[in-house]
Formats: structure tokens, sequence, C-alpha cells
């Protein structure tokens, strides 16, 4: 027979998920290990997914950037044409208006002379009078303005030569004599100046010496030459 010691008990083999389990603090440090694993790669795919959409971003703000300066490009292009455009019709409007009133006050010069013929003559007097100076103030508010003056050099932009002599008394062609005034409205000429003009003489003796025409002067006094 075997002797058993007393006092001693055999005790069955426990199973080791058994002991694992007894233990707590191994099966936490497992699976945190198990965790700390798994999520590195989880936390790389993040940071790719992050530069991606940032680039993304970037990449659209430049199309919106790109897409502001043209927008902004096409404002001022279009703002500027806009005020070409004002301008222009400002300009064709006020050329119009010109001619207007250049139309309706070619009508009105026959009589404008009249006014001045007569007021020339001393018979622009009583009623004839008043509405005379009635219309010139008129004409005057629409824009009308006369020219030409005896005296003043000869232009012929704005001068038409109905007559013509020679003086010697004048260094370039000059007016002088007005036939019939001129007019305008603005810059735009309605009718030149009507006038008669004078050149200096022909072969004038402003280049002869002194002494000859001392001698010249002196042969005429005394009825001419001396015969020998």
């Amino acid at each position: 027979m075997t002797e058993e010691t007393p006092g001693f008990d055999e005790k069955p083999d426990v199973p080791s998920d058994t002991e694992s389990a007894g233990n707590p603090d191994d099966a936490a440090q497992a699976e945190s290990a198990d965790n700390t694993a798994g999520s590195s790669p989880a936390g790389d795919d993040n940071e790719g997914t992050q530069d991606i959409q940032d680039v993304a971003l970037t990449a659209q703000l430049d199309q919106v950037r790109t897409a502001l300066n043209e927008r902004t490009a096409d404002l001022q292009r279009l703002q500027a044409e806009y005020q070409n455009y004002r301008r222009r019709v400002e300009r064709d409007r006020v050329t119009v208006k010109e001619i207007a009133a250049a139309n309706l006050l070619t009508e009105l010069l026959p009589t404008l002379d009249d006014i001045g013929r007569a007021r020339e003559h001393g018979e622009l007097v009583g009623g004839f009078k008043s509405v005379a100076e009635s219309m010139e103030t008129v004409v005057a508010k629409i824009g009308l303005q006369q020219f030409g003056k005896e005296g003043e050099p000869f232009d012929p932009t704005i001068h038409e030569a109905l007559m013509h002599s020679y003086a010697p008394d004048v260094t370039e062609t000059t007016c002088v004599a007005i036939l019939q005034p001129g007019y305008r409205i603005g810059e735009r000429t309605i009718r030149p100046a009507r006038v008669a003009v004078a050149e200096p003489q022909p072969g004038a003796q402003a280049g002869k010496p002194a002494s000859e025409e001392d001698s010249t002067s002196s042969d005429e006094e005394s009825g001419g030459p001396e015969e020998g």
C-alpha cells in the first residue's frame, strides 16, 4: 500500500484559461496592446485623408481666386465701356443740338441782316426796335455769336472776300470793310464774314535806300532833273 501524507489533499489541475481570466491586470494589458497595435494604421489613414482634403481645398481656392480676378476684369472693362458710351452719347447730344440750332438760326440770318442795316441807317426806332432787340437777345441765348471787324487780318476759314484792293498802309491782307457780319454757334461757323480786303501795294518803296527816296522827292519838287 502507498502511504498517504496526512493533511495534504491532491488538487485538480486548473486550465490555463481560468488562470488568465483570474488575472484581470494581465488581460487589460493584453487588450491595450492589441488596441495600440490596431490604432496606428488608422491614424496614418486619417492623416493621409486630411492632406488630400487640404490639397483639394487649396485647388478650389485657387479656382475661386482665378474666377474672381476674371469677373473683376470683366466688370472693369464693362465700366470703362459704359463711361465711353456716356461720353459719346453726351457728345452726340451736344452735336445734334448745335446742328438743330444752326439750321434754325441760318433761316433767321437774313432777318438779322435787315435789323443790322436798319440800325446803321437810323431806322431802328419805336416798336420795331423792341422786337429787333428781343430777337437778338433770343438768338444770343441759343448761342449765336457775331464776328468780323474792320482792321483784322484776313482769315479764309472765317472770312469770305467779296472785294479786293491795294492799300499802302497795310502790311498784310486785311479786312478793310465788313459787308456782312459772320455768325457762329459754338465752334461751328454757320456763315463766314463777307468782307472787302486790301493787300499791300505791289512794288512798294519800302526797300529803297533813303538817299534814292530823297533824290526822287527832290526831283519831283523841282520839276525833274536839269537838262544840260
